[in-house]
């Protein structure tokens, strides 16, 4: 607990009419209950009301003019004698202003004192233009231009101008962002072109699209594409070539051509390259340029904005991994940047936030851990108050801790590699390297998908998920003994292997990238009675960049305890039936032994 952190408030909430509130279908703003009708928990003491006055701005955004939608949460008492900071908050893919999550941004923080300006993005709701996939270029400058009205630069359409926002210098307002998955990324690309930005919180996002949407976890493999997510991809495709189902009359700068409806010519082409289960050089290098220019892997370095990142640990679509990426730039150049990893992302069904987590559409920030760090960096960086502690550098989740008080654990940086486990050839997961025995194993893919970790859409549109499993012949197992205590493991392990493929190994310099072997990494947590968990579902896609070296694969991160009793299993499979996999039958032998044997390094703490 922070012993500065705001303390609990109360607050009788009257606006002067009442906000529509739609239901965006997969729409992945803030958690997986997003389609749930809002439900605002008023905190404890009696605040000012406030008002909301629905808004239209036309701004200029790659090379198109666009008109977006908005709502302006005004508190009472907030005036051009007594102004008060402001934050900005859109919404994810799919949603719209009026969403629960993002309306709900608006009411809290005007409940809080704060003016809000919450807006419908780019290509959602009834803001104009495609959806540009958050690039700096068009969804930041589009935003910088909302913060040219909170700064006092500029008119709404209907002339309606902002003097009541606190300024740091004249057209320069003091302004924070919030907002998650695809309202987390436009923070970064905003700041990025924009640094009037005062505090940003990115919220479940990602950090390249190009490892977020086709994975490959081989180290220092850039410039190989991995395993395309289809499941996962081709669902955001379909929300936004659908947005006539979900908002009819679209104004026409929405609408492209027939082979792209709604989405600018470059992202669709990404997607079709991807589809098409082939990477031809040229086109190649097209998907990877395209896909890193819009995400914040390319522009970082232009980023200054203090900013706390909050990812989620149930998360396939954008991993731990990204997060942490980015904070590591950030910290590296000197970026003022904290980090938490909370319990939620965009997996794990339609349950919710855990009890005790942070969940926006609730309003539940004074009496959440992560909504009291959100509270304390806006009291520092927007409010100036620089007594308040904003906490530590680094906080995780731990989901086997039942206090309430105690379930986040701090620490100054990400947890190091520092427990090494070797691979032996007889499927054992040793300790020393000295207990690896030589031993040959092998495995072949069938023609269709032979092993499961999800079905990434599933509790989204209220299905239920079937086990993870793995079919005989198409895997290679490693399993540790059982444990003598408990085992916790935060962050991001690492194998180290050698395979054998003579087929891969004749097509892989074919000049089409999709001739390389792939294969998927995982770890199961295995109790007494057999039982086999794959934590969070989460998997390691690799491509491999040369079937005749060695390679290193960094898992997503994850947050577990292994419980004494328990036994650790390290899988290699030969497919995944939410990612597209090899080409043709490549058969794989690994073989082990003493000299060079296969090596698992895990991130441990407490031990």
């Amino acid at each position: 607990m922070l012993s500065s952190l705001p303390s609990p408030l109360t607050v009788e909430v009257r606006v002067s009419r009442r906000v529509p509130r739609s239901r965006a279908p997969l729409a992945l703003a803030l958690g997986a209950a997003l389609a749930a009708p809002l439900v605002l928990t008023p905190p404890a003491s009696a605040a000012d009301p406030y008002t909301v006055t629905p808004l239209k701005f036309t701004v200029q955004a790659g090379g198109r003019s666009c008109t977006v939608d908005a709502d302006l949460y005004r508190p009472a008492g907030v005036d051009r004698g007594h102004p008060a900071p402001a934050v900005l908050g859109t919404n994810g893919f799919g949603g719209s202003k009026s969403d629960g999550s993002t309306d709900a941004i608006g009411k809290a923080f005007a409940q809080r004192g704060y003016v809000s300006l919450v807006y419908s993005g780019l290509g959602f709701g009834r803001s104009g233009c495609l959806v540009s996939l958050d690039d700096p270029d068009i969804d930041g400058a589009a935003a910088s231009q909302l913060v040219d009205f909170l700064g006092g630069k500029r008119a709404a359409d209907d002339g309606s101008t902002a003097d009541f926002v606190t300024l740091d210098a004249p057209g320069d307002p003091r302004v924070g962002m919030i907002g998650g998955s695809y309202g987390g990324a436009v923070q970064l690309a905003t700041a990025s072109v924009d640094h009037r930005l005062d505090a940003v919180v990115p919220m479940i996002t990602w950090h390249d699209l190009a490892y977020s949407l086709d994975p490959n976890n081989a180290v220092g493999a850039p410039s190989v594409p991995g395993a395309f997510k289809w499941q996962w991809t081709n669902g955001f495709y379909l929300i936004g070539e659908g947005q006539p189902l979900l908002q009819p009359s679209l104004d026409p700068s929405r609408i492209n051509n027939l082979a792209c409806l709604h989405f600018v010519t470059r992202a669709c082409r990404t997607i079709h390259t991807l589809n098409s289960g082939r990477y031809p050089a040229g086109r190649t290098a097209e998907l990877l340029a395209f896909s890193r220019r819009v995400s914040p892997v390319s522009y970082l370095h232009r980023v200054k904005a203090p900013t706390l990142l909050v990812q989620g640990q149930a998360d396939t679509l954008f991993n731990l991994n990204e997060a942490t990426a980015t904070y590591r730039t950030l910290r590296a150049q000197g970026t003022p940047v904290k980090m938490i990893w909370q319990s939620w992302g965009h997996s794990g069904g339609l349950t919710g936030p855990a009890t005790g987590e942070l969940d926006l559409s609730r309003g539940n920030l004074e009496t959440s851990y992560v909504g009291r760090r959100v509270l304390a960096w806006f009291d520092r960086h927007l409010r100036k108050q620089t007594h308040t502690d904003t906490g530590p550098a680094f906080a995780y989740h731990r989901d086997w801790v039942t206090d309430p008080n105690r379930t986040y654990a701090t620490a100054d940086h990400v947890p190091a590699l520092n427990r090494t486990l070797y691979l032996s050839g007889d499927g054992k997961l040793v300790d020393n390297r000295n207990k690896v025995v030589r031993g040959t194993r092998g495995y072949a893919n069938w023609m269709i998908p032979t092993s499961h970790s999800e079905s990434s859409l599933a509790g989204l549109i209220g299905l239920q998920d079937p086990p993870p499993h793995d079919t005989k012949g198409t895997y290679l197992d490693w399993t540790s003994k059982p444990l003598e205590r408990p085992l916790d493991v935060v962050g991001a392990p690492r194998a180290t292997l050698k395979v054998h493929s003579p087929k891969a190994e004749r097509t892989q310099n074919s000049g089409d990238a999709a001739d390389k072997l792939v294969l998927f990494a995982k770890i199961y947590d295995v109790a007494p009675d057999g039982t086999r968990t794959l934590v969070r579902r989460l998997v390691a896609p690799v491509r491999v960049p040369d079937v005749t070296k060695s390679f290193t694969v960094t898992l997503p991160g994850i947050v577990h305890r292994y419980e004494a009793g328990h036994r650790l299993r390290f899988v290699i499979a030969a497919s995944d039936d939410a990612y597209f996999g090899n080409r043709g039958i490549k058969p794989v032998t690994v073989v082990s032994g003493p000299r060079e044997p296969g090596v698992l390094r895990l991130p441990v703490v407490g031990s």
